[in-house]
């Protein structure tokens, strides 16, 4: 903690605190700072694998489920009853994730295994991004496990957007040519079939 004072006392922001949407102060320790921060890490990764991507018609679709993070990071940050109003996470925003996922998956030629990471770059960062958006998951999951109150849309958004985002990588792979399943006549196995 840094020695910044106001007079005998240490500024508010040195506290290990911050502030709920609504003006509530709590411990940045709390698992609903944690959930919501880890949206915002996802967010940033996404954004991270879009400007790494150069294929325009993938940064098209991305960009607008960043935005769409946005709120889900506010559904998970504001509390019931705070004087913020509560973004509602519709179900269409889920049934979009689930439509894009069944139309890059229809691509000719698309990976029906699983994949190693790293054969193309766009498509690591891609990987990386949903690795990311999994473990915001996976917080999300434990805030509602310790009894907090999440709109159940919130978990079914990140569950379908790791499936979009892992569908990106493959799909990035495709249309390069690039071959990157697990299985092979040397290392034999039962493949995976599908995002989900």
């Amino acid at each position: 903690i840094s020695a910044c004072l106001v007079g005998s006392e240490m500024c508010i922001r040195d506290r290990g605190e911050t502030s709920l949407p609504g003006g509530e102060r709590v411990s940045k320790g709390e698992l609903r700072v944690e959930a919501s921060g880890s949206i915002h890490e996802l967010n940033t990764m996404i954004g991270f694998a879009r400007a790494y991507c150069e294929d325009e018609e993938v940064s098209a679709f991305i960009r607008p489920i960043q935005r769409q993070l946005f709120a889900v990071g506010s559904a998970v940050s504001t509390k019931p009853g705070s004087r913020r109003e509560l973004p509602v996470i519709g179900k269409d925003m889920v049934q979009s994730l689930d439509d894009l996922v069944e139309r890059l998956e229809a691509t000719p030629g698309m990976l029906r295994d699983w994949s190693i990471a790293g054969e193309f770059r766009p498509s690591a960062a891609f990987d990386v991004a949903c690795t990311t958006c999994r473990r915001a998951e996976r917080n999300v999951v434990r805030l509602v496990t310790a009894g907090e109150t999440i709109q159940p849309t919130v978990l079914e958004f990140l569950n379908r957007l790791s499936d979009v985002l892992w569908t990106c990588a493959r799909y990035l792979e495709c249309k390069n040519g690039i071959l990157a399943k697990l299985r092979d006549d040397d290392h034999p196995g039962p493949p995976w079939s599908r995002a989900w």
